[in-house]
């Protein structure tokens, strides 16, 4: 068995991560949440962590990685509509936060809100 983890995603806060988390288990795939504990004592730590991170084992990665495309949820705008990648026009976006500078780093809560195709990796803006 491949003991090398891999992230599958990053969550805010953990209620997020709890149901793909027990649809994995389910499947008997192994689970580790990085950075649990500490988001659970101090939620506002989270952005500043990147997030409590879903990790399987190498070898567990492509049963995986369905069972979370199945289960997962992506982005959409103010009315509810799965946000369109203007590249490729794919609905499988995420939010994205890119985390440069040391502005940031430091007040992550104050970056603007991206997304992430998940098809092609475009980045793009919210429209407004």
């Amino acid at each position: 068995m491949n003991k090398e983890l891999v992230t599958l995603g990053s969550f805010e806060f953990l209620a997020d991560v709890q149901i793909i988390k027990g649809k994995l288990e389910s499947e008997g795939i192994t689970v580790i949440l990085k950075d649990e504990n500490t988001v659970s004592i101090d939620p506002f730590a989270s952005n500043a962590l990147g997030g409590i991170k879903l990790q399987v084992y190498g070898s567990d990665r492509e049963r995986a990685q369905e069972i979370f495309n199945e289960v997962r949820n992506y982005a959409v705008d103010e009315n509810g509509d799965l946000i369109v990648c203007p590249n490729c026009k794919a609905t499988k976006s995420e939010v994205y936060y890119s985390r440069k500078g040391i502005f940031y780093k430091l007040f992550p809560f104050f970056e603007p809100k991206k997304y992430r195709c998940l098809n092609c990796n475009f980045i793009t803006k919210p429209s407004k």
